[in-house]
């Protein structure tokens, strides 16, 4: 994962190098068409040298796909409500928002108001008694592999991953939908990022409580993979990946 991190990070910076020839003489050109008569005269450098070799869009590993895909499963569900535990606002619940309301629950304050979407503070190795049994649907999406790790400002907790699914699963009605994704891959921690898990410990974890419904996966060269099986071979190897991830869609089941 290092490796290729610093590899992203020297694309990035080659790129930001090659384009300083083509940012001085772009510069040049406008000012001789300007010609200093103009309604938007020059008057301060911004170099934006980044995006000239860059692709069009930037998806952010795991993010885009995942939460596109999930927000997608969620309108053709239509649940009743859906809360939110920790995912990206600025991805997945703002697609969430287009089209129906999603209340949100996180650590962090959020201050500012969006249509849409209702918002609480709190911390969810310890559940707050009212949110018990209170809805049929919830996500959590690259959220869960956090807590514990004190990244967030959340307490040091090695079973804070743990305590928090147990709330989860509380949260949901019997009968109710859980969309969960983590990292997938050789299991471990990534101190203080986030937490690596394999598939198989993901299983073993969920199938006493959950009816696992779909399992897709997104791999280490970034492609999407859905409806894969979830107790293969394969995935006891974890489908190849080091930094994968994993995304779940499992029905609570009865107690």
């Amino acid at each position: 994962m290092i490796g290729r991190i610093l590899k992203i990070g020297s694309q990035i910076v080659w790129g930001g190098v090659k384009a300083i020839p083509a940012y001085v003489s772009d510069y040049f050109a406008l000012k001789k068409q300007l010609n200093g008569h103009s309604d938007f005269p020059i008057r301060s450098y911004y170099p934006a040298i980044f995006d000239r070799y860059a692709e069009s869009g930037e998806l952010i590993k795991h993010y885009f796909l995942q939460d596109l895909y999930v927000a997608q499963r969620i309108f053709k569900n239509n649940p009743i409500k859906h809360v939110d535990i920790g995912s990206r606002i600025d991805g997945f619940v703002g697609h969430v928002a287009a089209y129906r309301p999603i209340e949100i629950i996180d650590i962090r304050p959020l201050t500012r108001s969006i249509r849409n979407v209702s918002f609480r503070q709190a911390d969810l190795m310890n559940l707050p008694a009212d949110l018990i049994r209170s809805t049929d649907s919830i996500s959590a999406l690259h959220a869960i592999e956090h807590f514990g790790l004190g990244r967030y400002g959340d307490p040091i907790d090695a079973n804070g991953h743990i305590k928090a699914l147990d709330n989860i699963r509380q949260i949901i009605k019997p009968g109710g939908t859980f969309y969960f994704s983590s990292p997938i891959g050789p299991q471990g921690i990534v101190y203080n990022a986030h937490r690596v898990f394999s598939v198989g410990y993901l299983v073993a974890l969920f199938e006493p409580h959950y009816t696992i419904e779909r399992f897709s996966y997104i791999d280490d060269n970034e492609q999407f993979i859905e409806d894969a099986d979830c107790r293969s071979d394969a995935a006891q190897r974890n489908f190849g990946c080091s930094y994968g991830c994993g995304i779940f869609e499992m029905t609570r089941r009865i107690d």
